[in-house]
């Protein structure tokens, strides 16, 4: 790349700015009117025969049908069967789509879309409006907001909120990892593991979140 393009590219930078102003506008104006949202995460890669399909489904059709809306990342797998749980129970079924070089076709069981260019900006979204994170089985995007969940409640940027596990036996690995690892090099602290809990069935996720605001 010639001196001349790179200095090009750079002087973008502040023209950027109102693009990403923009989003976050948007974001904020749609999503303020979202009542009770759960975010559930998880690999686009499953597929509907999978077990774990069927139970982001279940656990986003018994969640519409106590009142709460669905925000998911708009792809398929794990995303399109939470977003077919919520919109078949009759909730709302929100997707914040990313728009990156391999095009993510958003899932039909969307009912109100928000598209975003940028990664930072679409946290914000989930961070800002969910009141509970349900995470399932997943790959890096999963893990990545995991992490950064997890790591905004320990700080305390964002208020605690449910954080939960689903699948237990998939998550085993890692929190081995955290106890053996994390926690002997004093990485983490054994309180780290009470940021967040497990549950294999719709109901368990749900008496959790339900548990968690009667408390509060």
């Amino acid at each position: 790349m010639s001196t001349f393009i790179r200095e090009e590219y750079k002087l973008q930078d502040t023209w950027r700015i109102f693009r990403i102003m923009s989003e976050f506008v948007e974001g904020f104006e749609v999503l303020s009117g979202i009542k009770k949202a759960v975010a559930i995460f998880g690999s686009r890669r499953i597929k509907p025969t999978h077990p774990y399909y069927e139970l982001a489904y279940k656990t986003a059709y018994f969640l519409g049908k106590k009142g709460f809306s669905i925000l998911t990342g708009a792809g398929s797998g794990i995303m399109e069967a939470a977003n077919k749980g919520a919109k078949e129970a009759g909730a709302e079924s929100v997707g914040l789509n990313i728009l990156i070089p391999h095009r993510q076709i958003p899932n039909p069981y969307i009912t109100k879309l928000l598209e975003f260019k940028y990664f930072f900006v679409r946290k914000v979204m989930f961070a800002k409006y969910s009141r509970a994170f349900i995470f399932f089985p997943g790959g890096y995007g999963t893990l990545d907001e995991l992490f950064e969940t997890l790591a905004l409640v320990e700080s305390q940027r964002i208020e605690r909120v449910p954080v939960i596990l689903a699948c237990r036996d998939f998550w085993k690995g890692i929190i081995e990892w955290f106890k053996y690892s994390c926690i002997k090099n004093r990485t983490l602290t054994k309180d780290c593991l009470k940021l967040f809990l497990f549950a294999d069935t719709p109901q368990t996720i749900y008496k959790i979140i339900k548990d968690f605001y009667k408390r509060r």
